[in-house]
């Protein structure tokens, strides 16, 4: 299982399932509609949309978990 750092892109984390692109939504990020998935890292997201990051973090790795 890999773990998810707020370094990663927003790409990278997409394509480790289908849980992740929820607890995105759920934390109101469009992600998967978003152009800057591709070069954005988590934490430049996370600071974009006003979102604890580590918080955020700690909910993708329970989803990645799943």
């Amino acid at each position: 299982m890999k773990k998810i750092t707020g370094d990663m892109k927003i790409c990278e984390i997409l394509d480790l399932g289908v849980e992740i692109e929820k607890v995105f939504e759920r934390n109101s990020f469009r992600c998967t509609s978003c152009s800057g998935a591709d070069n954005e890292t988590l934490c430049e997201a996370a600071e974009g949309n006003n979102t604890d990051l580590q918080n955020l973090i700690k909910e993708l790795n329970e989803a990645v978990s799943k």
